[in-house]
């Protein structure tokens, strides 16, 4: 699995013009499923995002996690983070997981979160077509894959 956790004074998600989700200081994280994930990537990215240590402590020093900082998650699903860009112009998504598998550590993956953060993680629709929109806070992006484990 690989996740982009950005950090954000606010972010929402939207279907057809819709307002679907939307949170305030906090992740956005957009989250993608590979053939081959399985349970232990989903729980190790789950609790890697509660503890990362990315807001500022009283100093202005990232020293606090979104659970330190009581921070709110919306966690969107984007098959396009596991393209292979090795070999002509086209991405190729050949390693992304299928819908069974994605949607199930997609689903585990935000459980987890709700039970470290004792929250509603709010979601996006899987496999819908989204508008995101955030407000970057930093900015601070960082890029997780359960395979490297960095």
């Amino acid at each position: 699995m690989r996740i982009v956790i950005q950090r954000v004074s606010d972010a929402s998600v939207s279907i057809g013009g819709t307002l679907h989700s939307a949170i305030g200081r906090g992740l956005l994280v957009l989250v993608g499923v590979e053939e081959g994930d399985t349970p232990a990537d989903a729980r190790w990215l789950a609790d890697k995002t509660a503890a990362l240590r990315i807001f500022p402590d009283e100093a202005g020093v990232m020293n606090r996690s979104v659970t330190d900082v009581e921070g709110e998650i919306l966690a969107v699903s984007q098959f396009t983070l596991t393209a292979s860009t090795r070999k002509g112009n086209r991405p190729s998504y050949i390693r992304a997981a299928g819908h069974v598998l994605a949607t199930a550590l997609y689903d585990e993956y935000c459980e987890i979160l709700f039970e470290r953060l004792n929250r509603r993680v709010k979601k996006g629709v899987f496999g819908a077509d989204m508008q995101v929109a955030l407000v970057n806070d930093g900015p601070v992006t960082i890029i997780i894959d359960s395979k490297l484990r960095e």
